[in-house]
Order: C-alpha cells, then structure tokens, then sequence
C-alpha cells in the first residue's frame, strides 16, 4: 500500500508533476481544504502546525476539494492567492481533486481504504445531519479539512475529523509519535 500512495500521479497548485515520493523519509498530514467552509479558519493552526514542525521533518499537504457544498469554487490560481493574503500559507498545495464520488482521486480512494475510521467521529456528522448531510458510507471523507496521516515509511497511520483541529491534543500526539520514529 505505502508504495502505491508514493506512486498516484499528483499536480502541485501550479501545475507542476508532483507524487508523494517527492516526499519520502517525512512525515505527512495530508488534508483536504475549502475556501468557503466554515472550517476555513483551519488554514491559521495548519499552517502553525508546519511551522513548529516541518524542520522536524513534518509535510502539511493541502489538497483543495469542491466536494461539499461548492465551499471550494475558485480556479487554483484563486486558491493560491486566497491562501497567501487570508491566511500566510506555506506548506505545499496541490491542484483541486475529488476526494469522493465517482471521480475520486486515486490519492483518496487509497487514503481511505487503508484508513476507513476517524479520531473524532462523531460531533461533525451529527451537526452535518441537521443540514441534511448524511453519507452513506462511513468511510467515505466526511467534509473539508479531513485529515490523513502518514508515517515515514509511507503507511497510513491516522485519518481525523474535519473538527479535530490542528493544535487537538489528539492529533499533535499522533504527529510527534511519528516525527520520533527515525
């Protein structure tokens, strides 16, 4: 599975050929972002979250995603700058994918075969449900800034709400327990 993930064809933001490989030997979280959520203010503690750990050898990868109430409209060029002025983006952005759906990426249909549960399920889909938001599969990503993680060595090791922020205890332990793995 870790080297199937590495090989799934990616684009960056700006149109650039990119895979997970480009990332090997680190730590990734890898999370699907909206500019019109109301989620969007997770860019501030994502980007804190790489700031405190990418020289540990942590890569935030943001995947923007317009899956989920058309709350991520805009071209990639418009994300980037969206990123830039609103919120002091850094880590790396890919190009808009799906991540659900009959034109899932090959990246999330891996992603949440190897990790099919969340940390923090739960309150999200409960507050979804009185929108009338009611996936049938559990497996499936629930809503934007879900988040994976994925060890060193490439494997998934941890999938988390899109209400388990970036500074939850929770998911900062998962981070730190792999940034110690050598």
């Amino acid at each position: 599975m870790a080297n199937a993930l590495r090989e799934v064809p990616l684009k960056t933001i700006d149109g650039k050929d990119s895979s997970l490989a480009d990332y090997q030997g680190k730590v990734l979280l890898v999370v699907n972002v909206a500019s019109k959520c109301g989620l969007t203010p997770q860019y501030t503690g994502l980007e804190s979250l790489y700031q405190e750990k990418h020289g540990k050898g942590l890569e935030v990868l943001g995947f923007p995603a317009n899956n989920f109430k058309g709350q991520e409209p805009g071209s990639d060029s418009e994300i980037v700058s969206f990123c830039s002025t609103n919120y002091d983006v850094h880590f790396p952005l890919f190009s808009k994918i799906s991540v659900l759906g009959d034109d899932q990426h090959p990246l999330y249909a891996l992603l949440t075969e190897k990790q099919p549960v969340a940390t923090g399920e739960g309150p999200m889909r409960e507050k979804l449900k009185a929108y009338g938001v009611n996936p049938e599969n559990q497996a499936d990503v629930l809503w934007n800034f879900e988040k994976f993680l994925i060890s060193r060595d490439g494997e998934v090791v941890g999938r988390f709400a899109p209400d388990v922020t970036a500074d939850d205890p929770r998911l900062v332990a998962a981070v730190d327990a792999e940034l110690a793995k050598a």
